[in-house]
């Protein structure tokens, strides 16, 4: 929409504004799933309706989780267990309550923590005119083109985010575990320094005779 009494292209705000309106229902979430527990998250799709679900597991045990969808009958379409991250995509078979769960229930003493991105439906056309047959113009076609950049650069900034969390989790934890090994390694040497000590002492150390006499 351009301001009356103007022919110059769309401000960069109305630009921007306009690109994030048009942006497809998702739920985006990070969050905590302590050992032995079950998170299951729930999501109205109409039917034809075109979703996918993507998770990743960022930090805890060997960074894996189970991991199920059903439709509202209760029908299983995806299942996997102990996966570090999948992506599926699927179509609504009918209008209802979508249920997707994350399972830590097969660990016993490490908590988890889980991303996920679940999308409903696809993007609408940046314009109402984009599906007509005739050409864009070319200030459309620089939209739609910096429509799909930005969501291109939104992707692999999640994507990267994701893998400097993981990293720095794994860091942390071999920081740990080569702090636990040095403690346990000195604590090994201060023993066996003690116990050589002791044992070079009585080496040396003088023995006491014992004289007896005996009576005529």
């Amino acid at each position: 929409m351009q301001p009356r009494g103007s022919r110059g292209p769309l401000p960069p705000l109305l630009l921007v504004w306009a690109l994030a309106a048009c942006a497809a229902r998702a739920s985006e979430i990070t969050f905590e799933l302590p050992d032995n527990a079950k998170q299951c998250f729930y999501e109205e799709i109409a039917q034809g309706t075109k979703c996918t679900l993507e998770f990743q597991v960022i930090t805890g045990g060997h960074y894996d989780v189970d991991c199920r969808l059903e439709d509202p009958d209760g029908i299983v379409l995806y299942k996997e267990m102990k996966k570090q991250y999948d992506s599926f995509t699927f179509t609504a078979s009918r209008n209802g309550t979508y249920k997707f769960c994350f399972s830590n229930e097969f660990s016993t003493f490490t908590h988890k923590t889980v991303y996920f991105d679940f999308q409903v439906g696809e993007d609408p056309p940046l314009f109402p005119s984009e599906n007509r047959v005739t050409a864009l113009t070319q200030m459309e076609s620089a939209c739609v083109s910096i429509h799909e950049a930005l969501k291109s650069v939104i992707d692999y900034q999640t994507h990267f985010r994701l893998r400097e969390a993981q990293g720095r989790s794994r860091a942390e934890d071999l920081n740990t575990r080569v702090a636990y090994w040095s403690i346990g390694e000195a604590i090994i040497l201060l023993v066996v320094s003690i116990g050589q000590v002791f044992l070079l002492k009585s080496f040396f150390s003088d023995k006491r005779t014992t004289t007896t006499r005996v009576g005529s």
